[in-house]
């Protein structure tokens, strides 16, 4: 086969073996890469029921048939694994020079599993495996460790880092890489934790595989070109994601208290402007064309790396108006290996539940000090608040009780990113079904639903997350890419199908491909719950029961009926049943006949 490796790497961390293997090619070819491939290991090899830290989880680390070649945003890899924080499938999306490493390595995936007796981490140059001490980096953040490794390895490879976080078993661990580079929202750092597992450095010294048509790179230099004369590519350069807080504040979606509103009376302070304004260096991927990681000195004049999503976050959700601060936040969230949207979220949600009169020795709204020391005791495990935060909003509201429940922003254990949906039924949609809990990238359909019937429950609006999850959560986390070309610049789609099909000589039906990964993805959740409910599958009752009290949708809020009908229409579409479960011929059809043993010892599978 051409654009595969067509190997996996296997360590087991427990015994100190390693061996590769071949991948059979026929689940490349249903299941391509990344995102794709790791949810086919993890449901043929994972025990049901497993504990997500214990010795037999695996961590799957997963590149795709486009990961190296020239060409917009190809450095990224998936790290998945069944995941400490929802009980689900979990994965993550990173952009490192591991992704690249690995497959010029000669592989297209490894997984580990066991757990070491020590800390260890994990150095692989070729077909070359080393497991290491690192008793002297057990303990460090994520910064140190890696300068640390480089060190020690030099700058030529790739690596995956947890920080204390991890270490601690938090369960919104991340890995990290490239100061700042995170991925893995569901507790993936928590799972290479719990593997007394430090770090992964690759070095790969071999060629990429060789493509199906050597007018790959032609077609990818093409593409690069193709973005760079764009009409925003210059405005993006300038402001990259965070220039969506003024869109946002202007669309009434911005989280502001907990998601109590839309609207933040200080947006300004900490928008896309404010960014640009500060930024003092640009950092990105492996063979990125539009780098979005804006980097300004924070309130400790120390670099911190910004995004949209930790800035709304850990900004005006915790109604903190200066950017030099949030950045502080943000900052130390990646050096600790905590995700900031997590981290947002629970801090929110403390704030609020402090203002009730739920938590005693608690934090304001608006406080940067206090907030800050509550993220050093999450990730060092060293409060009785941190060790309560550190399990994530939906356990923590459990424990305290008080109807703390309901403003615990999350579904299926994975806290909302920074998208209010009080007047947006597409987007809670999306939340709702995201494979991995809610989670934006598998569908942002509310920049499209904000300019089309936006208060609608219709099907075009579900038809309409099935597509952007098809194209984001589906075909680019399988051939594995970066979407931000085509969401943010409007990078032409057919670019990506040409490089693909020059990769691998293989045409594909995207939406058979995306739809095969989702249900399968979807099988795991339904056998790791025992069964399923449509509870699952439906949004924070803050929407529903809490209208705006500011900004012009003041009294919005999601309409319940309305949402249940759009559920409906949304299994029927991917071919489930009305419960969420996927129906016997859909399998089928899908070639995972094979999953109807496992699922049938769970539930009622019906035709």
């Amino acid at each position: 086969m051409r654009g595969w490796a067509g190997r996996l790497l296997r360590v087991d961390l427990s015994s100190g073996r390693y061996w590769i293997q071949d991948i059979d090619p026929s689940i490349l070819v249903s299941f391509v890469g990344g995102r794709g491939l790791a949810v086919k290991l993890l449901w043929d090899e994972l025990r049901p029921g497993v504990d997500p830290l214990s010795p037999l989880n695996k961590l799957v680390i997963a590149a795709g048939p486009l990961t190296g070649y020239p060409g917009p945003n190809t450095g990224k890899l998936v790290i998945a694994a069944k995941s400490p924080l929802t009980g689900g499938y979990g994965d993550g999306n990173i952009g490192s020079w591991a992704s690249v490493h690995l497959r010029k390595a000669g592989f297209d995936a490894m997984v580990i599993e066991g757990a070491s007796p020590k800390p260890v981490y994990l150095y692989v140059e070729d077909d070359k495996v080393s497991l290491m001490p690192a008793d002297d980096l057990w303990g460090l953040d994520t910064f140190e460790t890696e300068d640390r490794l480089r060190r020690v390895h030099g700058s030529n490879v790739g690596m995956l880092i947890i920080g204390p976080a991890g270490e601690n078993l938090v369960r919104f661990a991340t890995v990290v890489a490239q100061r700042g580079r995170s991925g893995g929202r569901p507790g993936m750092g928590a799972v290479m934790g719990s593997k007394r597992l430090k770090a992964i450095v690759v070095r790969g010294t071999r060629p990429l595989p060789q493509p199906a048509d050597p007018s790959l790179s032609k077609i990818g230099v093409e593409a690069d070109l193709a973005a760079k004369r764009k009409e925003g590519y210059p405005f993006w350069m300038r402001q990259g994601t965070t220039a969506t807080v003024e869109w946002a504040q202007e669309a009434s979606v911005l989280p502001t208290l907990n998601f109590r509103e839309g609207q933040f009376d200080q947006y300004d302070k900490i928008g896309g402007f404010m960014v640009e304004r500060g930024t003092v260096t640009v950092r990105s991927c492996p063979n990125c064309v539009m780098p979005c990681g804006h980097v300004v000195n924070d309130a400790e004049s120390k670099q911190s790396e910004l995004d949209y999503e930790n800035i709304a976050m850990l900004g005006s959700n915790l109604g903190i108006g200066d950017l030099q601060r949030v950045a502080h936040l943000n900052r130390v969230a990646d050096m600790m290996g905590m995700d900031t949207i997590s981290l947002g979220s629970v801090l929110g949600w403390a704030m609020e539940a402090t203002e009730r009169g739920l938590i005693k020795d608690g934090l304001e709204w608006g406080d940067y000090r206090r907030a800050l020391e509550v993220a050093y005791d999450i990730a060092h495990q060293r409060t009785e608040l941190g060790r309560l935060l550190g399990l994530g909003v939906r356990e923590a509201s459990r424990r305290v009780g008080g109807g703390s429940g309901d403003f615990a922003m999350h579904v299926k254990g994975l806290e909302v990113s920074a998208y209010d949906c009080h007047a947006a039924p597409g987007m809670a949609l999306a939340f709702s079904t995201s494979p991995i809990g809610a989670h934006h990238k598998d569908a942002w359909v509310i920049s499209w639903e904000v300019r089309n019937d936006r208060f609608g429950y219709t099907r075009e609006k579900v038809l309409k997350v099935i597509e952007l999850q098809d194209i984001r959560g589906g075909w680019f986390e399988v051939m594995v890419g970066c979407r931000l070309p085509w969401v943010e610049i409007g990078l032409e789609l057919d670019y990506y199908w040409r490089m693909f099909k020059a990769a691998t000589g293989l045409d594909y039906d995207i939406g058979g491909v995306a739809n095969r990964v989702y249900t399968l993805i979807r099988a795991f959740w339904v056998r790791e719950y025992g069964g399923w409910s449509r509870e699952y599958d439906t949004p924070p009752l803050r929407w529903f029961k809490d209208p705006l009290t500011k900004g012009p949708l003041k009294g919005a809020v999601l309409n319940m009926e309305g949402y249940q009908r759009m559920l409906t229409w949304y299994y029927e579409a991917r071919g489930w049943d009305e419960r969420g479960i996927p129906r016997r011929s859909t399998l089928r059809r899908l070639g995972l006949g094979y999953v109807e043993g496992e699922l049938s010892k769970v539930v009622d599978l019906r035709d």
